[in-house]
Formats: structure tokens, sequence, C-alpha cells
């Protein structure tokens, strides 16, 4: 009986809206157009939709399977459980501990990003953008993200609110933030696309937004491409990181795990590609960098909206976006190191919530401080390493290691025969390309850069 004694979601819509809530984030707005921008855009785009399909979808099920067939509200708990049940090696559960520990990190970096989001609705709500030249509005964002002072109440902010929903549990606090914040959150966005596509329809954007994200240049399909396509689309579903563990260990078992397990991919890329078409008519429009990066975000919008009809409140309500794609995510990042402190020292949600958050905050200060201690977590430490070798021991337990009728009773009633036919890419296809991404990624962060400064010694 999977979680036995652990909180559950109270209907199927809310375990839908936690866990849409805790894939839609910042990855899907500031992160997908900074990538998609920088890697050709349609190729980007075809790329990441089959990463989506034959590994995110099959690691998310797998994710959902532990889950829900652990006995245990943690992930690392779960993973030991079903290591009894199946008769393998605890060591299996590393795949449980890597994830936790990711998910540990990046919460600590994306309150820092959070911040950046939360400091930009009151620029747009007072002016800070009017009247100022592309290299001005540059400048702002190098002056916040340089200026600890100005970054720290909103970065206390965010991570006290973080703390204090899942403080609440999973009822009263995460459950409540996302059924209430997502369908907001998708009303603005589905209002901001519009407006993005109105606005910029006679000088051209739309239309060439349209042909930079689905009419793709198969050229600029390369390694390079494939890598941050499937790297982005893990980032995207949050798989990697423990959180669908823990949130599968609150399933109810009337829920089909494959179908809750296609229906978060298929909204979860709806919302990043909708997202697209709220960004890139409006840069297409002024002639702005498409390919800015994470620039886009931060730098490339506001030079566009400071001139717009009512950019000063669009600019406004869609970083206000943001923040509540933000806050979901951050709740379901902080939520399995959580669950794991409070199993494993017996203390209450409440305690274990503010013990754990006070970890991540004071971890935190050393990315609102420095970039470099910033970029080392995100592209040096988690993203090429930590999240897929996690995502890779789960695959592999759940498809050749996980005893057999356990599997069978996860993926039984209405969701069988997807599940069945998921489980050929859990076992065949998603363990492959996790290891491509893995090896191509430590190698591209560590072992060409030390072997070029060897060379160049």
């Amino acid at each position: 009986m999977a979680g036995a004694g652990t909180a559950q979601w109270s209907s199927r819509f809310a375990f839908i809206m936690a866990a849409v809530g805790s894939s839609v984030g910042l990855g899907n707005l500031w992160r997908f157009s900074a990538e998609a921008g920088t890697n050709g855009g349609g190729a980007f785009i075809l790329i990441y939709l089959l990463c989506i399909v034959f590994v995110g979808l099959p690691v998310l099920m797998s994710e959902y399977i532990i889950g829900r067939a652990g006995q245990a509200s943690s992930a690392v708990k779960s993973m030991d459980d079903l290591n009894d049940r199946s008769g393998t090696s605890h060591g299996w559960s590393s795949g449980a501990w890597l994830g936790m520990i990711a998910s540990f990190l990046i919460v600590s970096f994306y309150c820092v990003v959070a911040a950046w989001v939360m400091a930009y609705i009151p620029k747009f709500l007072t002016g800070a953008f009017d009247g100022q030249t592309p290299d001005q509005i540059a400048g702002q964002f190098g002056d916040l993200v340089g200026n600890p002072t100005k970054v720290i109440p909103y970065f206390l902010i965010f991570g006290i609110l973080t703390a204090y929903l899942v403080s609440r549990g999973v009822n009263r606090g995460i459950e409540i933030a996302a059924k209430y914040l997502m369908p907001l959150f998708f009303i603005l966005l589905i209002g901001l696309a519009a407006y993005a596509v109105v606005t910029s329809s006679a000088q051209g954007g739309a239309q060439k937004a349209f042909n930079f994200l689905f009419k793709p240049d198969f050229t600029k399909i390369n390694g390079q491409v494939a890598n941050s396509a499937l790297g982005q689309a893990c980032f995207s579903l949050g798989i990697g990181n423990a959180i669908m563990i823990t949130y599968g260990s609150y399933l109810p078992r009337n829920i089909s795990i494959p179908k809750a397990a296609l229906t978060v991919s298929v909204t979860d890329t709806l919302v990043a590609l909708i997202a697209g078409f709220a960004i890139f008519p409006i840069v297409f429009a002024n002639d702005l960098d498409f390919a800015a990066g994470a620039g886009i975000f931060f730098q490339t919008l506001p030079t566009a909206l400071s001139s717009a009809p009512g950019g000063n409140i669009v600019g406004a309500a869609f970083f206000f976006l943001a923040f509540f794609a933000a806050i979901t995510s951050s709740v379901s990042l902080l939520e399995p190191t959580v669950a794991w402190v409070a199993e494993q020292f017996k203390m209450t949600k409440a305690k274990a919530a503010w013990l754990t958050a006070a970890l991540v905050i004071a971890l935190g200060f050393g990315s609102v401080f420095s970039s470099a201690f910033f970029d080392l977590i995100d592209t040096g430490i988690v993203g090429p390493i930590i999240a897929p070798l996690s995502a890779l021991l789960v695959v592999l337990f759940t498809g050749w290691r996980l005893n057999k009728d356990i599997l069978d009773q996860e993926l039984g009633g209405e969701g069988e025969a997807l599940g069945r036919f998921l489980m050929i890419f859990v076992k065949w296809v998603a363990p492959i390309f996790i290891f491509l991404v893995l090896v191509s990624g430590t190698y591209d962060k560590w072992i060409k850069p030390y072997m070029a400064s060897g060379a160049a010694g």
C-alpha cells in the first residue's frame, strides 16, 4: 500500500495543478526563451518535443511509480522501501539521494532568479524603463545583479513565502497554492500571448515568431542543440530532482500514473510554446536580439515593452506571471528535502520546512553575492551531472530492477496500455539518451576546459 500514513492529494485536479505547477516555472519562461533563441528556434523545439516524448515522459512516469509504490513520503525512504521489496541493493537509492540534493541546490539559486523577477514588477509600475535606451535598460539589470543590497529583500521575501507554503503541508499549502495560482497563471499567459501577437502583427513580429518557432532549419541541428534540448526538457519537467517521486507518494490509487504523466508533459510543453508567443513576437517586431540568451527575459523584453502601448502594465503583468510560476516551482523544489527531514528526524512538517528553508537561504546568499557561484551550481554541478545521473538511476531501477508485481500494480487500471507502451522507452530509450547527456554535459563543462587549459599551459 503506497504512501501509508502520508498525506494525499484531495483530487486528481489538485494533483495535476500541483504537478504542473512544479514543472511550469521559470524554466518555461526565462530558460525556454533563452535556449530556443540561442539554439536555432524551430530546430531546437523539434528536438525538444522529441526529448519530451522519448525521455521526459518515461522518466516522469518512473518517478511517479516509485513515489506511489514506496511506503514513505520522502523520495529516499520510498526508494529504500522498494529496494527491500524488490530484493535489490540500497545503492539504487542514490538516485533519490542525488535528486534530493539537486532540488536543494536548485532552489537556492532559483530564489535569486525569482528575486530578480520580483524586482522588475515595481520597475514597470513606476516607469523605470521609460525613455531608456537599450544599453541603459541592460545596465539596470546589470546593476541589480551586481548590487546584492537590491536583491536581498526580495530574496528573503521569496524564500520565506516558499517556506511558509511548504510548512502548511500538502493540502493546506502546496495544493492551495497550485489550485488557485496555476489557473490564474494560464489566464495571464494566454492574455499576454494574445497581446504580443496582436500588437506585433503590423510589424510582422507574429509571423516571424511563428516561422522562427515552427519552421525548423534542419541545418542548425547538431550535438549542441540536441544536448541543450534534452537538458531543457529535463529541467522544464522537473525530473531528476526527486520532486515527482515525492509528489507521487501523495498520489491516490484511483489516479492512472501513465495518464497523469502524459497530462503533465503535454501541459508543460504547451505552456512553453505559448510563452514563446508571449515573448518572440515582441522581440521580432522591435528588431531585437532573439539570441540574447538569459538577457532576452530581463533586458530584451523590457526594451520592447517600454515603448509599447500599455507596456508598463503589460510588463508588470508579465513579471507577476513569472512570479506565480516561480513560487509554485520553488515550493516543489523545497518539498523533497523537507519531506526527508521530517521523516528522518521525526519532526513536524512545519519545523522541517523552516529549518530546511534556513539552510537554503544561507546557501542562496552565495548566488546573491557571486554570479560565479550561481553558475557553478546551475550549469556546473546540477545541470550536467547530478540531475541526469539521478534520472538515469531512476529509469534503470524502474525498468530493470523494480519488482514486476509492484510495477504491474502501479501500471494497472485504465492507463495500462499506455503504461506498457511507455515502459519500452523507460527500459530501452530513455537510459541511452540520458547517459549521452550526462557524458556530453560533463565533458563540455569540466573535461574539455581542463584539457584546453592543459594544452595552453
